[in-house]
């Protein structure tokens, strides 16, 4: 078995440990961590302030179609995808293409948000798939009241 030589990630300014792929736009202020998947290649904005936990993903293409018709059907997928402004998305969440999730959304960690699925600003997103549990505006103002 010939062994092949470990590719390293691309370069970004987020984090050594995460891949970047395609030419998302990322906002200033977010942080990104470790171990996650940033899929620019369909069209992906990523808001202001946001951050994106270890291990999350968020897409903006897919194979399904693709690998399922056995190459019949020969294109890859892509959806432009959207992150609101001070968006958190917690450990190993999924973001599928076409999402648009408001600004000010917990997307709570391991949930899945479907293709296409819209998040609504100030929601608390949590399950696979995911769904709003509940809407955090109040908890939110009441955080910025105390700190000041």
């Amino acid at each position: 078995m010939a062994e092949s030589a470990a590719q390293p990630l691309p370069q970004n300014p987020y984090n050594p440990h995460c891949w970047i792929a395609g030419s998302p736009t990322i906002g200033e202020g977010t942080w990104i961590g470790a171990f996650t998947l940033i899929d620019g290649l369909g069209g992906l904005k990523i808001g202001k302030g946001c951050n994106i936990s270890s291990g999350a993903q968020i897409l903006s293409h897919s194979t399904v179609r693709r690998c399922l018709s056995e190459k019949r059907y020969d294109k890859v997928d892509q959806k432009a995808t959207e992150v609101g402004d001070n968006v958190f998305v917690g450990a190993n969440a999924v973001v599928q293409m076409g999402a648009k999730i408001g600004d000010h959304c917990v997307i709570g960690a391991g949930a899945v948000v479907l293709e296409d699925t819209v998040i609504p600003p100030y929601s608390l997103v949590a399950g696979v798939p995911a769904r709003v549990v509940r809407d955090i505006r109040s908890e939110v103002d009441s955080w910025i009241q105390g700190a000041r």
